[in-house]
Formats: structure tokens, sequence, C-alpha cells
């Protein structure tokens, strides 16, 4: 007889593969949509190059004549997306005048001297300008001229490495070189600050307290004494990095600005002489260099950005920096860099150190979150303080009784995390809590409340909002506020948690998929360094049928973003896969490694995956259901399935199914020694020999331009015996 075995949407990971009666319990690239399932649709590069390093927020704007835009921000740079095209704004820190070059005949490596501390870490990006080389070197001053090259080392305070095409074909040295350093945003990747490997060995790490030398004189090699311009931002004894070198100290005199006790070329550092007015970083606890540190000690934060708009103009903000402005109304706007001095829409007087930024949709207020108590102090940086701007003037915030600039400081947690528009209301989470912000006009201009608690935000990009409602990925769950936080019941919570590396949140990224009410989570898991796997949450799909949700898994490499906008000025969404071992081409980096690359997609579009070179990449699918009983008693009785009727809703080429069957609840299925069945359009029955109490079917399409979407499932059993 004809038995039809039905299943809910979604998938459901928390209970037993029998146990889960009903469901299905795996999925790789597919949706549910009306309740069935279906392979997901494809993506095709928007430009036919990568982008060097890893892409980490978009977001899209139109200026007032209506060209659309998409910035971008990676852990080097700022980028604009205009008409097809990609656009290098990265803003331009101090330049350092007058530097030197040395090549070394039939080297690659060249080094470079400034005059004082160049600040520099390895890996840093820097633009070379007026370069005049010293003869000999064999090369033209063309080769450096206007070019983006890779700090690869940092020997001293004053000297640095980048790496040519081509080897030298002289050891000279002199010359004139102007460096353009590219402001500096912060690593690929998330991690805690402990060991070998993390950042880099003998750099530093934005954030970490600290001065110059003020000796008078140079700080010379073996030297067991030094004066700071302002010791009191270092502990009273512990590490200072200067340079490339890690020395420990044991007295620090703030009273004379002196360190004393010095023990000089520690951790595998050299002793050498530093000049006067080189930076001194404290590296106590910070990095742990040469020794690891308690893995509780310090998170090193990826490279963000916050990116809003203010009308036409782009506010751009990098996390625990400053915040830069881009005019997308000017005529020159494609060969001009974002800046804190854009003409009209400076930002010279905004804290120069904010976690995140966000512009008030109806209000225009520029608000900083976990900012600076003073704005030109980045040691005075509090992670539970907000500062935001007088109305329709984002340069200004000394609070008067004529503006409405001001400050709040929230209670419920440790930092600010992120932050959101939800219709008329500001969401502001903290790594423990969810605030709302709402314009209550003078004298306070805003109101916060707390709205709830222990519902932190695990990761900056980790929250999304849709028509007033938030969802978003704590440290232990997942959450929704429509006006009241909520619990999200989820079917593969277990599966998300018991594998994800917290201490990575801040890679997290949530997207919204509104074409088909999706918001998925790209997240790492352990033993990861990047996003590997993805959990999607459909709002759209959920009944009462589901009352742990209607919630799908992915862990196709193909399918992993680190960053996505939704359809809104664009019609399709827009994404970007970041590979770690790539190499991008945009922008040309003289000398890159280890970088990785990023490819930028349109998505819903096709069947597979487009690559920028043209070519294509299969993307496969699958969704595989719970072991269902062949029997509706479960009595002794074997029963054998003869032959079964796969409904497709809609097939493009082929589909596989494999039907497992197994004893005991506890036995793993065994494919049935016909399996897999290639279906096409045209078949309507499968004849086949299955023989046992349980069963399951995997659907999954292994070729190129293959799609499909799943109706019903319709068995033939007959009895087979006792056992």
């Amino acid at each position: 007889m004809l038995t039809e075995i039905k299943f809910a949407p979604g998938v459901d990971k928390q209970d037993t593969s029998v146990g889960a009666q009903g469901r299905w319990v795996d999925s790789d690239n597919v949706r549910w949509r009306y309740g069935l399932p279906e392979k997901v649709g494809g993506w095709q590069s928007l430009l036919n190059e990568s982008i060097v390093g890893v892409v980490r927020k978009q977001h899209a704007f139109v200026d007032i004549s209506g060209n659309r835009y998409v910035a971008l921000g990676t852990d080097k740079f700022l980028l604009i997306y205009f008409e097809g095209q990609l656009y290098d704004i990265t803003p331009l820190a101090t330049t350092i005048s007058s530097a030197t070059i040395t090549t070394f005949d039939t080297l690659t490596s060249c080094t470079i001297t400034t005059a004082t501390s160049h600040g520099l870490n390895i890996g840093d990006i820097v633009l070379l300008d007026n370069v005049t080389l010293p003869v000999g070197t064999g090369y033209t001053d063309l080769d450096f001229e206007d070019k983006l090259f890779q700090v690869i080392t940092t020997p001293t305070s004053t000297t640095f490495t980048i790496t040519q095409t081509s080897a030298a074909t002289g050891s000279v040295s002199g010359g004139s070189i102007d460096i353009k350093p590219y402001e500096y945003v912060g690593p690929a990747a998330q991690t805690y600050g402990y060991g070998f490997g993390v950042g880099q060995y003998g750099g530093t790490v934005s954030g970490a307290n600290s001065t110059t030398i003020n000796n008078g004189g140079n700080f010379t090699a073996g030297a067991t004494s030094v004066v700071l311009t302002d010791s009191s931002v270092l502990p009273a004894s512990g590490i200072l990095l200067i340079g490339s070198e890690l020395m420990d100290y044991s007295t620090n005199n703030t009273g004379t600005n002196t360190i004393s006790g010095i023990t000089r070329g520690q951790y595998g550092t050299s002793d050498v002489t530093h000049s006067d007015g080189s930076t001194v970083t404290n590296a106590t606890d910070y990095t742990g260099w040469g020794n690891a540190v308690g893995a509780a000690t310090i998170t090193l934060e990826p490279g963000l950005w916050s990116l809003s708009n203010f009308g036409q103009v782009l506010i751009a903000t990098i996390a625990n920096g400053k915040t830069f402005t881009w005019d997308s109304g000017i005529a020159a706007r494609l060969t001009t860099r974002a800046s804190t001095t854009t003409a009209g829409f400076a930002t010279t007087n905004n804290p120069v150190a904010s976690r995140l930024t966000l512009i008030s949709p109806t209000t225009r207020h520029l608000i900083h979150f976990g900012t600076t108590t003073d704005n030109t102090d980045a040691l005075t940086q509090d992670d539970m303080f907000i500062r935001f701007s007088d109305q329709e003037n984002i340069n200004e915030y000394t609070v008067q009784a004529t503006n409405s600039s001001g400050t709040f400081r929230l209670q419920d947690g440790t930092k600010i995390i992120g932050s959101l528009v939800a219709k008329e209301t500001i969401l502001i989470w903290t790594d423990n809590a969810l605030y709302t912000m709402k314009f209550v006009g003078a004298p306070f201009t805003f109101g916060f409340e707390q709205v709830g608690t222990n519902c932190g935000l695990i990761g900056k990009n980790a929250a999304i909002e849709i028509d007033g409602v938030a969802y978003w990925m704590s440290n232990n769950g997942f959450f929704a506020f429509d006006g009241t936080v909520k619990t999200l019941a989820c079917s593969v919570e277990d599966y998300v948690y018991d594998d994800i590396d917290t201490t990575k949140g801040q890679q997290i990224y949530a997207g919204l998929n509104n074409l088909f009410t999706e918001v998925t989570w790209w997240y790492p898991t352990s033993g990861s360094d990047f996003n590997n796997r993805y959990v999607v949450y459909n709002y759209g799909e959920d009944n009462l049928r589901l009352p742990m949700g209607n919630w799908y898994t992915g862990v196709n490499a193909n399918s992993i973003r680190t960053s996505w906008i939704d359809s809104l000025i664009y019609p399709k969404p827009y994404s970007t896969a970041y590979n770690s071992s790539g190499t991008g081409n945009f922008p040309v980096v003289v000398g890159e490694t280890g970088l990785g690359s990023s490819v930028f997609f349109e998505q819903e579009t096709g069947t597979d995956q487009v690559n920028p070179d043209g070519t294509t990449t299969t993307l496969t699918s699958f969704v595989e259901s719970f072991d269902f009983s062949l029997q509706k008693d479960q009595s002794e009785i074997f029963l054998a399935m003869r032959r079964f009727l796969p409904n497709f809703k809609v097939l493009t080429g082929n589909a596989d199914v494999t039907i497992s069957v197994s004893d005991y609840p506890s036995s793993n299925g065994t494919a049935t020694t016909l399996s897999p069945f290639t279906i096409t359009s045209s078949t309507t029955k499968v004849d086949t020999r299955a023989r046992g109490r349980y069963a399951n079917i995997k659907i999954e399409n292994t070729g190129s331009g293959e799609t499909w979407r799943f109706g019903t499932f319709q068995v033939d059993l007959q009895p087979d015996g006792r056992r």
C-alpha cells in the first residue's frame, strides 16, 4: 500500500534522528518556502577582481542624483563600489616625510629608514609619494611612485621593510621618499591575546597604552633607565615595547616620568638604540609576546568599521578609532579619500576613539558609542560611554544650552557591543543588556531605558532589524525584540552553541534576506580562524507546528559570508566571501603576502557560483529526513519498501535520492543497495528493495545548473517477516 510521509519545515537537531518525528534533521544550501524544502539560489561575482583582505561591513546608500553606492570596510581598506567598479577611498594617516631607502643586490627586499619613529606595524599598508631613488638600485622612481606596499617587517622604530616585484641590481642607500600610511583598522581575525602568532610577533595592537621617549637624547643600547613623556599611562612594573625590542622593568617613577630597573632585549628581541621621540607601548599583558598570558586577559578584536550615511555623505568610523566622511556629491568624489576634513562635513571635533557610530534617522545626530570622555584623548575611552552631536551638525559636541549635543553612560555590562535603528527607536546592546534610546526633546534630547538583561550581543554585526523587530545572537542563545525581549526557541541550538567559538564573536555576521524572510548568522566554530558555518532563522515560515521555530543550517564552504546587505537599494542581496589563503588584486598592493582575498557577490542569481574570472563552481545542496518508522504500530514485524513516488514541485536537471534503513533507533542508517536513485522531471516512480524498521531519505544535487523543490514522498510498504 502507498503511505505518505510528511515533513514539517526546517531542521531539528535537538532530538535524535528517530525522536525528531516529522522533521528534517540536516541540510546544506537548502531553504524552506511555503513549507517545502528547496535548493537556495546561486550567486555571481559583481567584479572581475577580488578584494585584498576580509570585508567586515557593507553599507548601501544613494546620493541626491540617484546614484547608488556600496561602501565596503575591510581590515585594511575603505572602498566604494559604484557602477560595477571599485574605488579606494581609505583615509590616510600623517605623512612621514623625507625617508631614505636601502636596496640589496639580487634581493627584492628594501629597507626604508625614517628620521623619527614611524609607528608602523607588520602588515600595514603604505602609499609612497615624491620618490627620488639613489643611483644604482636597478629600479626607476615609477616602480615606487604612487604605489601601495605592505610593511613586511619592522626591525626598529625607524626602519621597516617592503618587497618589490623584482630584485635590485645594487646595494645602495639614500634618496628621498614620502610615506603616507593608511589608517590602521585592525587584524583580520579575532583572538585571545596570548602566545606567539597573535597579531604579529614584536608588533603592537591598536588600543594598548603608549607614550614616547623624552630622554633629552637617544635611549642607547644597554641603558637601564629612560625618561618618558608620560609614564603614568604604564603600570608600576611590567614590559615595554619600543620599536621591535621588548624589555622588562621594575620601577615606574611617575613623578619624574622615569622607568628604571630595565632588562633589555627580552623575549627573543635585540637590545638596540632608540631615538628620542620613539613610541613606547605597554606590552605587559596585552598580547603576551614570548610567553603566554591567561586566556581571559584580553580579546584582540578584528578590524571593524561602522558605516552609515548623513544624507549623501558617508560616515565611516574605525572601531576604537576615528570617524571619517566622504562626500558623494562632489565632482571628484571617486578620486577623493575619506578624511576628517571633508569640506562642509569635517569630523575634526569628533571623539578620537569610539567603538561604533550611527546616525539617528529622524533627528540626524551623529552618535558615538563606547567613546572618549575627552574627545581629544584616546586614553579616556570608556566602553560604556555615549556621546552625540548637535542636531544636523556632526562636528559639534560641546554641550550647551543652545544646542542638542549630550552624553550618557550605560550601567549594565562592561562594554557596548552594537547598535541598530529600529523604526523610531535606537537599540543598544552591551555584552549583557539591551537598552533603547529614544528622542525626547529638550533638555535631555535622548532618553535611555534598559529593556533586557542577560541578553547581550555576541558581536557588533550579530544583530539585524526588520519591520520593527530585532533578531540577535548572544553568547548563550538567540533573542528577538518587538517591544519586549523574547528568547527564540531554537531547534538547532545545541548544534550551534556546542561548537561555536564565542571568543570570535566580532567576526559573526547577521544578514537579512527579506526575499525569503530569512535571518542568517555566519559564525566560526572552535579551531577555525574564520567563519565556517551558518544558521538560519526563517521568521516568516514559523507556525504552531514548529514550537522550536523554523531553523536550518549549513557548512558548504562556498556559502560562508563575512558581510551582507539586503535587497533595498539594489534588487538582490550583496555579500562577501573570504579566502584566507587567496591573493586579492584590488587595491594593487606590491609585495602583498598573507592578507587573503574577498569576492563581492550578488545573491539569488542563477543556480551556481560564478567566480570573478567567469568560471562556475557547482553549488551542491542536500536535505536529510528523520528516521521514520516503516510500520505505524512499531511492532516486531519488519516491512519492505518496494517502491517510492518522489514528487518534486520543481526539478531542473537531476536530483539524487538516497534511502537508508536501520533496525534500531540507535543504529546508523545503511544506504540501500540501489541508492542513490537519480530522479529527473519525468520520473514517476522508483523501484527499490529496502527492509527494516526505520528509514530516512536524503535529497541532494551534485551537478551544475541543477535546482529543485521537493513536494511529497510516498512509499509502497509490505510485511517482511518478524525478528
